[in-house]
């Protein structure tokens, strides 16, 4: 990378959009964005929370007595895939979108949250603790001006955050989801109104999360291979969208395809690990690539999907090798948040992607 911050990253303006270089400069904007949002933290300031002094991101927002379960362990996820194929597609396509930050647009997405952030796996991330909109874990103020200039009350209100396969506070039938999701978006996120195709593939995916659909098992480890197939499965969406002469909407999924490889990124930390980070960066390059031949409206745009996803067993088996070395590995990972914080190698927030 010649020293340059990581990108995994889509930036919110097209003008943002085109180059290495304005993404890099996207990126330190990002981080300052974060930052800031962080410190309002007041008397409970990041800087006295050792979680965040891990390269993972999420640590960020994570109780740290929650942290290294949490960071480890996740909800099993309960969801249902319809099974005729172009249903099947919109429920990818949503279950893509909902891992994006880039969704939720605004401050969410400066700062990295998705709604797989509060809702892990669609059902309900129980240490969640975002700095000045959380109460206790598992919490979040969905009024808070932090996020949002159309829903601040001016009051500290946070409320336990449902697990969707669970909650009947969300009405599911007719178009209330639709409309539901929409405001999420343009009204407690400040986001811009989403791709109608996005939209509804969202509303797809939620309503496929139940109880029923749930394994017996209530948590899965956090592993590498299910991120490498956060990122393949978003890059098939994305071919899905361009199929449907979407633009936008392809180009929202490859953003979803490019957070999942900067979540394994974090995780590949320290200098025994550079050629992982390195093959990991060429890959989120040519997706970017990707994300600008959609801008010029290429003709090769399914060609360059499809040997994206060719090449992605190769470099990830180099990956999967690596493994038991990364942060996946939750002795490893236990073991650095116990460890002195001059110890850590990378401060969070500096591999930041939006």
């Amino acid at each position: 990378m010649g020293g340059r911050e990581p990108e995994f990253l889509d930036n919110a303006s097209r003008q943002a959009r085109t180059s290495p270089e304005t993404n890099g400069r996207y990126l330190r904007h990002a981080a300052l964005a974060a930052a800031a949002l962080l410190a309002l933290a007041g008397s409970t300031a990041a800087a006295d929370r050792a979680p965040t002094r891990l390269p993972i991101r999420s640590a960020q927002w994570l109780a740290p007595a929650d942290a290294a379960h949490g960071l480890s362990f996740a909800p099993s996820e309960c969801a249902r895939p319809p099974q005729p194929e172009e249903a099947r597609r919109r429920y990818e396509i949503g279950r893509a979108a909902f891992r994006t930050p880039m969704l939720l647009g605004g401050q969410a997405a400066r700062t990295g949250l998705s709604c797989n952030s509060c809702h892990s796996n669609g059902r309900r991330t129980a240490g969640f603790l975002f700095p000045g909109l959380s109460g206790s874990a598992g919490t979040a103020d969905v009024t808070s001006s932090i996020m949002s200039s159309h829903r601040g009350n001016g009051i500290f209100d946070p409320k336990p955050i449902p697990d969707l396969a669970t909650s009947r506070g969300i009405a599911r039938e007719g178009d209330a989801l639709e409309r539901f999701i929409r405001g999420l978006i343009t009204e407690e996120f400040d986001g811009p109104a989403p791709d109608p195709l996005i939209l509804d593939a969202v509303a797809s995916y939620v309503r496929a999360i139940e109880t029923s659909a749930c394994p017996a098992a209530p948590e899965q480890p956090v592993r590498l291979a299910d991120r490498l197939s956060d990122a393949d499965r978003a890059v098939l969406t994305a071919s899905y969208a361009w199929e449907a002469k979407d633009g936008d909407a392809a180009r929202l999924l490859l953003s979803a395809a490019r957070a999942a490889l900067g979540e394994i990124d974090e995780r590949f930390d320290g200098p025994a690990l550079a050629g992982a980070r390195t093959r990991l960066r060429r890959a989120d390059r040519d997706l970017l690539a990707i994300q600008q031949a959609i801008d010029r409206n290429a003709p090769d745009v399914p060609l360059r999907l499809a040997s994206w996803r060719a090449a992605e067993p190769i470099w990830a088996a180099a990956l999967a090798r690596a493994e038991a070395a990364s942060l996946f590995n939750p002795q490893l990972l236990a073991r650095r948040l116990a460890a002195p914080r001059s110890a850590r190698v990378r401060p969070a927030g500096r591999n930041v992607r939006a």
